[in-house]
């Protein structure tokens, strides 16, 4: 009998799709998404910071992270993807081309004359909702932000001041996304934007993915600068968005020799690597409460189109207890002598607390070597939260909660 508190993980043997969704994530389309991002004030390239003490003592060449506590104030990544899905929606009612509605376009008076003011509806555990809330507010539209049970009030009252429609419902995260989306149906002018994708809602999960993308294009640069590029990239996934867009921009960068690329989930809620075990290409949910720390990635239902792409071109797929989030952000809080610290909340910190297990504990040997882990690897991790909750991440760096492993 397996121990619930171990790290479980399985190799892609999924049945091949026809790859159709790995062309939506082209170098050219995270392009046209990065270009809109530089045109608003707040853009700034986040952080590639690297951590050569720690690389060496885990037997790797180089580890680096890319740190999206900087993104635009917001302290996560997910504005990227809920900026640009609303500007693409925009666009399209207008009839313009997304290069025809930068930033200062979109809160111009004239822009609110031609298109008028619509209401955005979402359902999130805190960050996609306040990127969502962030772009609406700023480009003077309407927000309305359902949230699950065991929401911290801290997430609760980010989404509130940017002046949403927002309340915390007795409903995991999957149910709240049917409920927002409903509640859009029956809006006048009301959109849903959300990351997650199902059959017959693709169109504005796709432009959310490739919102994503622009810290994908970040990252591969600023490693190119250093005259390097990635041979292991581990990324996190709630419903597997994230890892869909930064699995398919390297997928498409690097098509012919691509890196090793691993989906990394929390236990609770792996639907990713339950689907991968299963192996058919069906996807497999997981319901009930999904209880963890890694609140963002409590998503038990996967996005359909990133799906199609991380079947394909996913390497592999590992479901993590919390003690393993805990020790990551442990591990980026306390660094070694010499090397940046970075600020990574529990959904953040899973892949830095795996590749830590993996180099270090005799039990991951397996893993270690199925990924070809050695020390000519170079590993590209994903910080996609600073301390988006902050009384929980002292409890873990300050106070050791989430460390037993046994």
């Amino acid at each position: 009998m397996s121990n619930a508190l171990e790290i479980k993980w399985t190799l892609n043997n999924i049945a091949k799709s026809s790859d159709r969704q790995v062309a939506n994530m082209s170098v050219s389309e995270m392009e046209k998404a990065a270009n809109f991002h530089k045109s608003f004030p707040q853009y700034a390239v986040t952080p590639l910071t690297p951590l050569p003490n720690l690389a060496a003592y885990l037997g790797l060449r180089r580890l680096c992270v890319k740190d999206e506590s900087y993104r635009f104030g917001l302290n996560a990544f997910k504005v990227l993807g809920g900026s640009y899905a609303i500007a693409r929606y925009i666009a399209q009612q207008l009839g313009k081309d997304i290069r025809e509605v930068p930033y200062q376009v979109l809160v111009s008076d004239k822009l609110r004359e031609e298109f008028g003011q619509a209401a955005f509806f979402t359902a999130t555990d805190g960050n996609h909702g306040r990127g969502i809330a962030w772009a609406a507010n700023k480009l003077g539209q309407k927000c309305v932000v359902r949230m699950p049970k065991g929401t911290t009030r801290t997430r609760f009252e980010n989404i509130a001041k940017e002046n949403a429609s927002v309340t915390i419902e007795d409903l995991n995260y999957d149910d709240c996304v049917r409920m927002a989306a409903k509640e859009a149906g029956e809006t006048d002018h009301g959109i849903m934007v959300q990351d997650t994708a199902w059959e017959g809602y693709e169109e504005i999960p796709t432009w959310i993915m490739q919102g994503y993308g622009t810290l994908a294009m970040e990252a591969d640069k600023q490693l190119e600068a250093c005259n390097s590029r990635p041979t292991h990239i581990f990324v996190q996934a709630g419903v597997g968005s994230l890892a869909g867009a930064v699995i398919g921009y390297f997928s498409n960068r690097f098509k012919e020799n691509p890196p090793v690329m691993t989906v990394v989930e929390a236990d609770a809620a792996d639907c990713l690597y339950r689907s991968a075990l299963q192996a058919d290409g069906r996807r497999v949910d997981v319901t009930g409460d999904m209880t963890t720390i890694m609140a963002g990635l409590a998503c038990g239902e996967a996005n359909t189109v990133s799906w199609d792409i991380l079947r394909n071109h996913a390497n592999a797929f590992v479901s993590c207890p919390d003690w393993v989030s805990a020790n990551g952000t442990r591990i980026y809080g306390c660094p070694l002598r010499g090397d940046k610290q970075v600020i990574s909340g529990e959904s953040g910190s899973v892949s830095m607390g795996l590749i830590h297990a993996v180099m270090t504990k005799p039990e991951y040997k397996d893993l270690k070597e199925a990924l070809k882990l050695d020390e000519n690897s170079e590993v590209l991790l994903i910080s996609s939260e600073g301390d988006t909750d902050p009384d929980r991440y002292r409890e873990i760096v300050w106070e050791g909660s989430f460390s037993t492993r046994t």
